[in-house]
């Protein structure tokens, strides 16, 4: 038994309490979302141009056999300016809290599971760099989908009194 009923039940929060919690919440996702874009941005932009200066870091052009690609030259231009280019618009547009951040952030996470995917495919093979830089991709899309309030493990701020008409429209 518990003070306020039988075991197991949990105290009933306010109204207040859940905005203050779903504010904290959303300027952390918010921020961790900004730290993701700013680490793919850097990421991608640098081993761009690593991969342009030292012909490919040092990989084997054996990667590249059956692929569209003779050299790293392309591929780093693409990481560059696709990758690097749209996950620098997301960040600075998250930054900048422009209406439009979160579309681009959207596509920015979208962009980077593609490359990885793409990139896989390409050298027929995954390792360490791949997973991680798939989960920073996915990491931003379910960051995006905790700020819309499409997932149900975070509640959604919105304007004010939003949260009181769907809680009582909910019972």
């Amino acid at each position: 038994m518990t003070p306020h009923g039988r075991a197991g039940d949990s105290l009933p929060i306010g109204t207040a309490s859940v905005r203050r919690l779903a504010t904290r919440l959303s300027k952390l996702a918010w921020v961790a979302l900004v730290g993701v874009a700013a680490f793919n941005t850097v990421s991608a932009i640098g081993g761009a141009i690593a991969m342009l200066f030292t012909n490919g870091l040092g990989m084997p052009r054996a990667l590249l056999v059956g692929s569209p690609f003779a050299s790293f030259v392309v591929p780093a231009v693409l990481l560059l300016a696709v990758v690097g280019g749209t996950q620098a618009v997301a960040a600075v547009l998250l930054l900048l809290r422009r209406p439009s951040a979160l579309c681009w952030a959207t596509f920015a996470g979208f962009t980077m599971v593609t490359w990885i995917l793409v990139e896989t495919a390409i050298i027929r093979g995954f390792g360490l760099l791949q997973a991680l830089y798939y989960l920073t991709g996915v990491a931003e899309l379910v960051l995006v989908f905790a700020l819309l309030g499409i997932v149900s493990w975070m509640p959604r701020v919105g304007r004010a009194g939003e949260y009181e008409r769907a809680s009582a429209a909910h019972g």
